[in-house]
Order: structure tokens, then sequence, then C-alpha cells
């Protein structure tokens, strides 16, 4: 081989600079208008033929751009005389729900596993349950309590379901960390899911019940340390619940197997 050759086989090659698509730039553009408060949260924008206009493009790539946008719950479309599309802005709740949908997604296709998920609400909730104890504001422990149902009258499964998931987003806000709400609930609701899928006993249920009130005592005294301490042991509880409840889900995947 020689030199010139050499020399040409070791020249290093450039990184190739991908380009960007004619709607993703008119995306950007429009969410950093929209973020910077130009287009003020609510406000209409202009048509989709103005928009094509001044940004001089077509208008299937704005349409492209604003279909992105609404995915990413920064515009919202609505129809009719009143129709057209909306500035709108990402609600902790709306983030939530679509990490919900995908981790449940995730569950169902076995990407993920039961000891990952349980791993994740231990790192959450343990410290949410101390922060709780800590920053609980004046009517949280009363929005507490009332998530926990009385043991009589019986109340249906799915009804139980609902207190149970009210009682666990109540002590995540009252930690008042937007970041943790968005992470926490996610994981929570892959996991009821699985167990709701399962039968359980009444006494599993008044057991809960106990649990959360233990938890609700330790944040009304501000015991973090015992706050955090019956977290875990009720996470720890739940434990044997969701192995049930997970194998039973696969059971017929292996039987068809």
């Amino acid at each position: 081989m020689t030199e010139a050759r050499r020399e040409r086989r070791e020249e290093p090659r450039l990184p190739l600079r991908r380009v960007r698509k004619s709607y993703e730039q008119v995306a950007d553009q429009l969410r950093e208008l929209i973020v910077t408060g130009e287009l003020p949260q609510g406000g209409r924008l202009p048509t989709e033929t103005e928009l094509a206009r001044s940004l001089g493009v077509s208008r299937a790539t704005v349409r492209e751009a604003l279909r992105l946008l609404a995915a990413q719950g920064l515009v919202r479309t609505a129809k009719g005389q009143t129709g057209g599309s909306y500035v709108t802005l990402p609600t902790v709740d709306h983030i939530s729900e679509s990490l919900s949908s995908n981790i449940a997604l995730l569950a169902d296709a076995r990407d993920l596993t039961l000891e990952e998920l349980i791993e994740v609400r231990m790192l959450l909730e343990v410290p949410a349950a101390r922060l709780a104890a800590r920053r609980r504001a004046e009517g949280d422990l009363e929005r507490l309590r009332a998530t926990i149902p009385p043991d009589r009258p019986v109340l249906d499964t799915q009804v139980e379901f609902v207190h149970n998931r009210d009682f666990h987003a109540t002590l995540i806000e009252c930690c008042d960390n937007r970041l943790l709400q968005i992470a926490a609930q996610p994981v929570f609701s892959a996991l009821q899911t699985s167990l709701s899928r399962s039968g359980l006993p009444r006494v599993f249920h008044r057991s809960i019940h106990a649990h959360h009130a233990r938890i609700v005592e330790a944040v009304e005294a501000g015991d973090e340390a015992g706050a955090a301490a019956e977290m875990h042991a009720h996470l720890s509880f739940l434990v044997p619940y969701y192995e049930k409840a997970w194998k039973a889900a696969r059971l017929p995947l292996a039987a068809g197997a």
C-alpha cells in the first residue's frame, strides 16, 4: 500500500450533521414564542394559512408542526365556530398521564421488571413520606384522612383502589414538589393496575387502611423518620401481593408459549 493510499484511509471521518426537517424548525420557532410568553397561554394562534405565509413555508409544514406541538401539550385544536389552534402549557397531570401510558406499555411488553418498579417506588415514596411530615400545610391532614375509608361498610374493590390512589397522590402533593408528582404517580399506577387484576381478600384492604392511618399519624406529628419507616413497611407489605399478581398476569403467556 502506498503512503498516499494509507493517508487517505486514515483520514478521520467527519460526523454527518442531521438536517432538521422544515416542520421541526417551525415547531422550534413556535415553541420558543410560547415558552417566552410572546404567544400567551390560552391565546389563539394565527390560521395555518397565515402562519405559512409569515414563516415562508407550506400549510402542510405548519400542520405537521402544530401536530408535534399538540403531542407535547403546547397546542390544542378546537373545532366549530370558535375552532382553531390555541396555546396551552403542559400540566403535571398531562405529563404524568403520558408517562403512565408509556410505563404501562413497557410493563405489558415485559421490558420492565416488577423488581424495577418496586425499587423505584421505594426510592420515591419513602423519602416523600419524610418530606410530607416536614412540609405538611394546613388542610393536608384532613385531605389525607378523607382518603381512608372506614372498614364498614365493605366497599367494592375498585372503589378501594380509588381511595388508595388518592391517598398516595395526596401524600405526594404534601411534599410540594411537582417533579416528584410527575415521577411517582406513573409508577404507582403501573403497579396498582397489576394488582387490580387479581382477587384480594377483605383483610388486605383493612390492612391498607391501617397502614395509611399510621402514616398520617406520623405526618401529623412531624415525625419524618417515623413517616418514612411506616411507608417502607407499607410498601414491603405489598410486595408479595404484587409478586402474586405479576406472576398470574404472565401465566397465560407461559401456557401459550
